[in-house]
C-alpha cells in the first residue's frame, strides 16, 4: 500500500511534466521563466516550496528533536524575509527585469551593472554552491526513501534525481512551478496533519512540554541555545533575497500587482509548515528519548518514524510523499537555475547570441542532464552520512551572503556599482566558507557575517567609480 500511494504521487508529477512540456519548448523565456505569466497562487506556493528542501522535514525535525522549542528560531528568519521579498524586493525585481528582458539573475546582475565579468563571476559562484544544495537534497530522498520503503539509501538517492530529472528536462519552469503546487499540498499534509494527530494522541502539546521539562528544562526554553544561536538562526532569512531559485519566483509573476496577494497565501503557508516541522520533533522527542532508538541513530529519520506510528500503510504513503515534495521542489527549482546558468548565461551570452530559440532549448535540457549528474554524484558519494541539514545551510548561506547584498543594494541603492557587485559577491563567498572551516559556525551561523561583510564590500567599493549608466537610466530605481 506505501508503494502504491507513492506509485500515485509520482505518475501524478510527471503526468506535469508531461502536460506542460509543449508550453515550455516555445523559447528559452518559457523553459526558464513560464514566459512571465504565473499567477498569485502559483507564484506564492512554488516560492515558499522551493525555498524550504529537505532540511524543512527532515533537518528542522530533527533539530527540535536535538535542541527542544529554540529550534524555532531556524524559521522566524526565512518567514519575515519573504513577506518583505513578497511585498517590496520581488515587486521590484520583477518590474525591472521585465522592462530589460532578463531571464536569469546573472542576466539581471549584468544589465543592471553593466559588467559582463560580473555575470561570469556570479555563474561560478551560482553552480558551486547551487550543486551541492542539489546534492545535498538527492541525499535527503535517499534518505526518505530508506525510511519509508526500506530501499537502500543509495538507490533512493538514484531515484530521486531520475524523477526530478525527467518532468524537469519534458516540462521546464511550468512543469516546476505547477509540480511545486502539488507538492506544496503534500507537505501540507506532511507538517500539519502529521503533528496535528500525533499531539491529539498524546493529549495535546501541554503534556508533552511537561515531559521534555522533566527530562531537560532546555527543551522548553526558546533561548536554550544561547543569543548567539538565536541571532544566527534568524539570520537563515538573510539567505531568501540571494538564492536564485526563489527568485525567478517573483520574475516569473504576470505582474507586480499579484505579488501582495501572493505574500499573504505564502506566508501563511511558510508559518505552517515551519510549526509543523517543530512539532514533529518535540511529539519525537518525547516518544525517542535516546536517538539511538531512530534508524541509523539519526534524527533526520525521525519524520518518517513518527509517521508510521500513527498512519495505515496508504496513508503513511501519502504523508511520506510530503518529504519528497519538498525534496523536489527545491531540486527541480534548482536545477532549472543551474540550467540556465550553463545554456544562457555561458553559452548564449558569450558564443550562441544567433542560436534561435528551438536550438537553446533543447541546449537548455542537455544543460539539466549535465547538472544532474554531477549533483548525481554528490549526492551518492554521500549517501552513507548524516550531512543533509548541514550541506543545505552551507549552500544557502553562501548563496545567501555572495548574492543577496549585490541583489538588495542593486535594486535600492543607485550608487552601487559593478566592482562593488564583484567585491560583495567574493567576499560574501568566501567568508562563509572561511567562517565555517575555523568552527567559528558553533557560535553564528557563517551567513550573518558573510552577509554583513559582502553588503560592506558593496558600499566601500562602489566609491571606487561612478555608477554605470545602465543603472542610472533604471526607472524602477528610482
Amino acid at each position: 500500500m506505501v508503494a502504491l500511494a507513492f506509485a500515485l504521487y509520482f505518475v501524478l508529477i510527471l503526468a506535469v511534466g508531461a502536460l506542460t512540456a509543449r508550453r515550455s519548448s516555445r523559447s528559452v523565456s518559457d523553459f526558464f521563466l513560464g514566459g512571465r505569466r504565473m499567477g498569485s497562487w502559483v507564484v506564492a506556493l512554488s516560492a515558499v516550496a522551493s525555498g524550504r528542501s529537505a532540511w524543512l522535514v527532515l533537518g528542522l525535525s530533527g533539530m527540535a528533536y536535538a535542541n527542544g522549542v529554540s529550534a524555532v528560531w531556524a524559521s522566524v528568519g526565512y518567514i519575515v524575509v519573504e513577506l518583505f521579498l513578497f511585498l517590496f524586493l520581488g515587486r521590484r525585481l520583477r518590474a525591472f527585469t521585465g522592462e530589460r528582458g532578463d531571464i536569469t539573475l546573472p542576466d539581471f546582475l549584468e544589465s543592471r551593472f553593466a559588467s559582463p565579468a560580473l555575470r561570469v563571476i556570479s555563474v561560478v559562484v551560482l553552480l558551486a554552491f547551487l550543486t551541492t544544495y542539489i546534492g545535498a537534497q538527492m541525499l535527503g530522498g535517499g534518505k526518505a526513501f530508506l525510511g519509508s520503503l526500506n530501499m537502500p539509501q543509495a538507490w533512493g538517492v538514484v531515484l530521486t534525481a531520475g524523477i526530478v530529472f525527467l518532468y524537469t528536462i519534458v516540462g521546464g519552469f511550468y512543469a516546476v512551478s505547477y509540480t511545486d503546487v502539488i507538492q506544496a499540498l503534500f507537505m501540507i499534509l506532511g507538517l500539519v496533519v502529521l503533528p496535528v494527530v500525533a499531539l491529539v494522541h498524546h493529549g495535546g502539546i501541554h503534556p508533552i512540554l511537561e515531559t521534555l521539562r522533566d527530562s531537560d528544562p532546555g527543551l522548553v526554553d526558546p533561548w536554550a541555545m544561547g543569543v548567539g544561536a538565536a541571532i544566527g538562526f534568524l539570520g537563515i532569512g538573510l539567505g531568501s533575497p540571494g538564492n536564485p531559485h526563489i527568485l525567478v519566483r517573483y520574475m516569473s509573476a504576470r505582474d507586480t500587482d499579484i505579488l501582495r496577494k501572493s505574500a499573504l497565501i505564502g506566508t501563511i503557508w511558510n508559518v505552517a509548515m515551519a510549526w509543523g516541522a517543530v512539532l514533529v520533533g518535540l511529539v519525537g522527542r518525547k516518544m525517542f528519548p535516546m536517538a539511538s532508538d531512530l534508524p541509523n541513530s539519526d534524527p533526520e529519520n525521525l519524520y518518517s518514524v513518527i509517521a508510521q506510528s500513527y498512519f495505515p500503510q496508504f496513508l503513511f504513503g501519502l504523508v511520506m510523499a510530503a518529504v519528497f515534495a519538498a525534496i523536489m521542489s527545491t531540486v527541480d527549482s534548482q536545477l532549472l537555475v543551474a540550467a540556465s546558468a550553463v545554456a544562457r548565461d555561458i553559452y548564449q551570452r558569450f558564443w550562441g547570441r544567433r542560436a534561435n530559440e528551438r536550438v537553446m532549448v533543447w541546449l537548455s535540457r542537455g544543460s539539466v542532464v549535465l547538472i544532474t549528474a554531477v549533483a548525481l554524484l554528490l549526492g551518492y558519494l554521500g549517501r552513507n552520512s548524516q550531512l543533509v541539514f548541514w550541506f543545505v545551510l552551507l549552500a544557502w548561506a553562501g548563496l545567501g551572503a555572495a548574492f543577496g547584498p549585490v541583489v538588495i543594494l542593486g535594486l535600492y541603492w543607485r550608487r552601487a556599482t559593478a566592482p562593488g557587485a564583484i567585491a560583495g559577491m567574493l567576499v560574501g563567498a568566501i567568508t562563509v566558507f572561511a567562517w565555517k572551516l575555523s568552527g567559528l559556525s558553533r557560535f553564528i551561523y557563517e551567513l550573518v557575517p558573510g552577509f554583513i561583510l559582502a553588503a560592506a564590500a558593496v558600499f566601500i567599493f562602489s566609491f571606487f567609480k561612478k555608477s554605470a549608466n545602465n543603472a542610472q537610466k533604471g526607472d524602477r530605481l528610482r
